[in-house]
């Protein structure tokens, strides 16, 4: 059953402030109505269910991609191009369930996060539901500091597709669902763990290899993003992922229809 949704993830994927919020109402719909209210009420109920749809369909199949092994409904996207040491991809729209934490150690800081996320997932939202876990896991890096200083680091959770319309309302008032919009990212894989020196090496990487061939990125943040269960030993997947401005660049690349 298609209803109107409000929701808002990850600190804004496309522009790295913070996720947007937003609230779609029957009331503003119906005050703009310029037919019979009856007939506004079967297109807004139609406009419910297409943004649905919409968001229904970047939740996937993991078995579609090879690196997605640990749970059955995985982050979709398209490979624009790709080089032999990065990509272009573009996600649509997506939605989450967050949380932000502020540490000096990016290990420490994310190992709670992950931790009230869990919590969520596992019943502690008003519904008591307990939600099935997804891949990937992001973490959105903030702005560069000393490695003594206070950083911000915010934790994200894909909601899986039955509950992308109406998604069990945290209560913890440090977990908050949100929203990515559609955007290109570069992006790095790597094996391993992530970890704070894993993470500033592969981030560091990717920028050099995009500077070098002329691409544009947003240098504000960055994000860390895991494929993985901790308690798993071999054939970790991690990425890196670097916002594009504008077109994608891969030179010396394959380009993808």
């Amino acid at each position: 059953m298609c209803v109107a949704f409000f929701l808002l993830v990850l600190s804004g994927l496309s522009g790295c402030g913070h996720f947007s919020f937003y609230n779609l109402s029957w009331d503003l719909v119906l005050r703009h109505c310029t037919k019979q209210s009856a007939t506004m009420f079967l297109l807004a109920g139609l406009v419910g269910c297409l943004l649905s749809l919409t968001a229904e369909a970047r939740v996937g199949n993991c078995s579609e991609m090879p690196f997605f092994t640990e749970t059955s409904q995985c982050l979709m996207f398209k490979v624009i191009c790709k080089t032999d040491t990065y990509e272009a991809r573009h996600y649509d729209a997506a939605k989450w369930v967050s949380t932000t934490e502020s540490y000096w150690s990016m290990d420490i800081a994310c190992m709670r996060a992950f931790t009230r996320l869990y919590k969520y997932i596992s019943g502690e939202n008003e519904m008591g539901q307990k939600i099935q876990m997804t891949t990937p896991v992001v973490v959105k890096m903030g702005e560069k500091k000393w490695f003594w200083q206070t950083k911000e680091f915010t934790v994200s959770f894909l909601l899986p597709r039955e509950h992308l319309a109406n998604p069990p309302v945290p209560t913890n008032d440090k977990v908050f669902l949100s929203e990515s919009p559609a955007q290109n990212v570069y992006v790095r894989s790597y094996g391993g763990w992530m970890n704070s020196l894993s993470d500033c090496h592969e981030n560091e990487a990717l920028m050099y290899d995009l500077m070098k061939n002329g691409a544009s990125f947003k240098e504000d943040c960055h994000f860390g993003v895991g494929y993985n269960s901790p308690w798993t030993m071999f054939n970790r997947h991690n990425e890196v992922w670097l916002m594009i401005e504008d077109d994608p660049v891969c030179s010396s690349s394959e380009e993808l229809d």
